[in-house]
Parts: C-alpha cells; sequence; structure tokens
C-alpha cells in the first residue's frame, strides 16, 4: 500500500530539480552566446592611459566592433583597440596572487565579456596611415600630410594652448603591407607609433593585432556616446601609389 502523502512532496522536489535544470541549461547558454559575441561582435575595454584625451579619458569605459572591420576594412580617422605587437608596453610588476575564488570569479566574468582586466594587455589609438600610405610630419603649418595631402586634426587633437603642430616629433614613413600607423589624439602625451621606430616593426603595428573599432563610450554615464571618427579630416586624402 503505498503512502498517498509522500505523492505531493515527491512532485514537489522532481519539480523543483527540473527548475534548477532549466535555470542551469538558462545560465550556460547566455554563457555561451555571451562569450561568442565577446570573441566575433562587441568588446569591452577600459582606457588605462592619458595618450587619447580629449576623445577617450582614463578610466573610460568603451565598446569595440570587431565584427564591421572583418568584411569593410579599417578606415583613417578609426579609434581603435589593438594587441602589444611586442615593446610597446612597459613590463607589468608581478601583483601577489588573488584569492583561488575571485580568479575564478574574474575568469568567468572575462569569458562573457563583463570585466575587461585584459585591457592593461592592449592600447588604444587613432588610424592615421593605412598600407602603401606616406605619411610625413610637418607642413610648413605643422600638419600631417598623408600621400601629399595635408589633414587638419585640430577638431580632436589635445594640445597646449597656442600649439597647433599635429607632432612634436618629425617623421616621415611609407605603411608597409598588412600595417598601419596610429597616433594618439593627445598628440604630446602619447607613445604610438612614433615612439617605436627603433623596433624591428618601425612602430607600424599589424593588421591582425587590431582587435576592433573602438564606437561607444559607455561609461562614466555623463560621457556616454559615440566615438568620433572625425574621418572628414581625411576626405581629401588621395589613394596611395
Amino acid at each position: 500500500m503505498t503512502d498517498s502523502s509522500s505523492a505531493p512532496a515527491t512532485r514537489r522536489r522532481r519539480g523543483f530539480l527540473i527548475f534548477l535544470r532549466d535555470v542551469l541549461v538558462i545560465v550556460v547558454i547566455a554563457a555561451l552566446v555571451s562569450f561568442v559575441v565577446k570573441s566575433f561582435v562587441v568588446r569591452s575595454f577600459y582606457i588605462p592611459s592619458a595618450s587619447m584625451e580629449r576623445t577617450l579619458l582614463v578610466k573610460d569605459r568603451i565598446l569595440v566592433d570587431e565584427l564591421t572591420p572583418r568584411w569593410a576594412a579599417y578606415e583613417r580617422g578609426d579609434v581603435v583597440v589593438f594587441k602589444d605587437p611586442g615593446g610597446w608596453l612597459d613590463p607589468e610588476p608581478q601583483k601577489p596572487a588573488q584569492p583561488p575564488l575571485v580568479q575564478a570569479v574574474d575568469w568567468v566574468l572575462n569569458f562573457v565579456g563583463i570585466s575587461a582586466t585584459d585591457s592593461q594587455d592592449h592600447l588604444v589609438k587613432r588610424l592615421i596611415g593605412l598600407p602603401g600610405d606616406h605619411v610625413v610630419c610637418c607642413n610648413a603649418l605643422g600638419q600631417i600630410t598623408i600621400n601629399g595631402a595635408p589633414i587638419d586634426e585640430l577638431d580632436y587633437l589635445n594640445l597646449p594652448e597656442g600649439d597647433t603642430a599635429a607632432s612634436d616629433e618629425p617623421f616621415d614613413v611609407v605603411v608597409p603591407d598588412e600595417s598601419v600607423w596610429l597616433l594618439g589624439d593627445n598628440r604630446d602625451r602619447s607613445r604610438d607609433s612614433r615612439a617605436h621606430q627603433e623596433l624591428p616593426s618601425g612602430g607600424f603595428v599589424p593588421l591582425g593585432n587590431i582587435v576592433g573599432k573602438a564606437f561607444l563610450t559607455t561609461w562614466p554615464l555623463d560621457r556616454m556616446g559615440a566615438i568620433d571618427g572625425h574621418h572628414q579630416s581625411f576626405n581629401g586624402v588621395p589613394d596611395a601609389e
């Protein structure tokens, strides 16, 4: 003879287990979707330095479009995030080991794209020269020329008051195939392509090192908005020969 009073308890336990299973499935699917989005579509970074002021400030959080440049390519003026091609970043000091639980949580948050602790391993600059471009600084007006055409960058450069020179360091380069020439908007305080010409790469960054194009500032809220590529500044630049 079956105890009828145990049947409701059994059904409740079974229902609770089904609920837990469904929640677990939803969490796993959400994590996998977030991972795919982070890996191939959109990724979050924070700004660790002042090299892109006033466009981007220290501790700004930005979203980076990883997908569009794969088929639409990059344009002069794009603000891009890229992996250190070697020698751009100073070695990070050894940090004390975090508790295993903290490491696990940080790994999960990075996996799904919520955290951005790998921002310290990446840089953000503005794309000035595309493959084949002849980039020179500066002309008599202090402007950079690309393939002989001057570009007016005063709308976005962060320069000392009264200074209109696009660079305090002259350069004359031709960008190799599959590489780009990148400069910071805070031009006098940016260690960019100009500062790394002595490296084997010549200061150029391989296109394969670019993670994507920064398109939106998401934090702090009072700075939320689109990141301007100022592409109109490059409209008069002819194609490389």
